[in-house]
């Protein structure tokens, strides 16, 4: 018999399988959540960024005590840009630490790309033994990498979304989730726009009323300490 576990969700309560469950942290990055970051240099509000960095660890933590799979997916360029799309891509044009890099040229191998410290998953929140990591060329962490072989092959069909930024990335990586079947749970306060606040909210009301559920930190948290029936 499958362990079951219904949540305390919006817009109404949700069954998961934890055995078959994932938390998928989006984009926790230098770039996104530090001072002097990507987002920082844009200059996006990023004062939420700590308040989103410590509800995640307390998810880490609980997901891994409850041997839960946490799974990271991390925006990165290649120094020489190969992995862009060149000018004929629009992710040349719009992705933000493309269009930065491109109009100030001096900060051209310095954002989001491999082995920088934009690049690197924020200190308090860094990959542990047995997590598993995808490196992302676009917003959603489903385009041209392998995180849907590596969730199925695993047998994940639950994931729990959280990162930076939810209106862009963490909802594009959500969206793709849903179009392949997977069951998608937003944790509301472990995410944090880029943009106006409403650009969370929107999301919110996306997920809840089109794409999944979204619960809260303290929700999962909860539901990893639940016994065993």
């Amino acid at each position: 018999m499958h362990k079951m576990l219904k949540l305390d969700a919006k817009p109404n309560p949700v069954e998961v399988e934890l055995a078959k469950s994932a938390v998928v942290v989006v984009d926790m990055q230098n770039a996104f959540a530090s001072r002097g970051g990507m987002l920082d240099i844009a200059g996006v509000d990023i004062s939420g960024a700590s308040r989103v960095v410590t509800s995640i660890k307390g998810v880490l933590d609980a997901a891994r005590r409850a041997n839960i799979q946490v799974v990271y997916v991390q925006m990165g360029h290649k120094p020489d840009l190969s992995n862009s799309g060149g000018p004929n891509s629009p992710n040349w044009h719009k992705e933000l630490a493309m269009n930065l890099m491109n109009f100030r040229p001096e900060l051209k191998g310095k954002l989001l790309t491999e082995g920088t410290w934009d690049f690197e998953i924020v200190e308090a929140l860094k990959p542990q033994p047995g997590d598993l990591v995808v490196i992302k060329t676009r917003y959603s962490g489903f385009a041209g990498t392998t995180l849907d072989s590596q969730l199925r092959t695993r047998g994940i069909r639950y994931l729990f979304f959280a990162g930076i930024a939810t209106n862009v990335c963490v909802e594009s990586t959500l969206r793709d989730a849903y179009f392949q079947d997977y069951w998608p749970i937003l944790i509301a306060d472990g995410a944090m726009q880029a943009g106006p606040a409403s650009m969370h909210e929107a999301t919110l009301f996306n997920v809840e009323n089109f794409f999944g559920w979204t619960i809260q930190a303290e929700e999962f948290v909860r539901a990893m300490k639940a016994p065993t029936p």
